[in-house]
């Protein structure tokens, strides 16, 4: 349900218009895919979606480049939840896309809406990036549609990783061939749900330094009713929106959750078993079980709670003096 070029063309000039970059080419000149690109943080805003001094975040501006170097969709950027994921605001697009942390400010009847109605229109799509799966993570509709949540990232920013690419042959995922070393911070997920998406990517845990006893994905798809859902954890460092691939997997995401390429959707839990071993092994290689990082846990946990026991102490003790 590709919203007309010509109101796809107004949104963006509007939107454009207040941030001085030009309006794409071919908006107005044919029928493209029209983007709410929501980047509010209600938790930790990463630098990527930060504003500094009145211009656009580096993913912003990435968006809105791509969209004018390519004609492949239109973009409206949000910081502002409340107003723009309403039912009758929704009408106007056909892909909602969120960079996102924490609890978002959407009525439960407009996020009910998008979820379990606008979602699974034909020709709608969610694409998530990174700290998608860093918002409503208590709200299980949420989290269910997505296919997991944040549970901590072992790889931070400057992290090396190698990735394996499960489904070379998905539009999505053509950008980054066989396997492709990356640096970007990585999440690992609970509530994870292999049974009910389709891997694409995940850390190869034997070729990666940091290593943990358990499938970590990174990008996976889903199909939602007639709607589909796309998402890529990478995307925290402002350089990951510079990069061609990542770029051009975009540009593939937006073409497959509308519909308009075809791509395997189809859950495949056997990917996530092999890797659950094949990551414990390489683990074990390494000295470390999945007990080992529970104890290791265990005493972070113990060791801040004494420093702020002596911090507090040492307050009280000032403030008697």
């Amino acid at each position: 349900m590709f919203a007309s070029g010509l109101l796809a063309a107004v949104v963006v000039l509007v939107d454009l218009f207040a941030t001085g970059f030009a309006l794409p080419a071919a908006a107005s000149a044919e029928e493209v895919p029209r983007i709410l690109f929501l980047t509010q943080s209600k938790g930790f805003t990463h630098g990527s979606v930060r504003r500094k001094e009145g211009t656009r975040a580096p993913a912003e501006l990435a968006m809105l480049q791509l969209a004018k170097d390519t004609g492949a969709f239109t973009v409206y950027c949000s910081l502002n939840a409340e107003a723009d994921i309403t039912r009758e605001n929704l009408q106007k697009y056909d892909i909602v896309a969120f960079y996102t942390t924490g609890k978002l400010p959407i009525a439960e009847e407009d996020a009910n809406y998008l979820l379990n109605d606008w979602l699974h229109q034909k020709g709608h799509g969610f694409i998530g990036f990174h700290s998608a799966t860093d918002t409503y993570k208590d709200f299980e509709p949420y989290w269910d549609m997505i296919g997991g949540t944040f549970d901590g990232h072992p790889w931070g920013a400057g992290s090396k990783i190698t990735v394996e690419v499960h489904d070379p042959d998905h539009p999505t995922m053509k950008p980054f061939g066989q396997s492709f070393e990356f640096q970007d911070e990585i999440y690992q997920y609970r509530n994870w749900q292999p049974e009910k998406v389709h891997v694409l990517m995940s850390i190869n845990m034997a070729q990666t330094q940091t290593k943990r006893p358990y499938h970590v994905p990174i990008a996976w798809c889903k199909q939602i009713g007639q709607g589909r859902m796309f998402y890529n954890n990478l995307g925290h460092r402002e350089e990951t929106w510079q990069d061609q691939r990542f770029l051009d997997s975009i540009v593939a995401a937006v073409r497959w959750v509308t519909g308009e390429i075809d791509g395997d959707a189809t859950p495949n839990p056997e990917v996530s078993k092999a890797y659950d071993e094949a990551s414990r092994q390489a683990a074990k290689l390494a000295g470390i079980t999945r007990n080992s990082l529970e104890q290791d846990k265990k005493r972070q946990a113990a060791q801040r709670r004494a420093r702020q026991q002596a911090e507090a102490k040492a307050a009280k003790e000032a403030a008697a003096n």
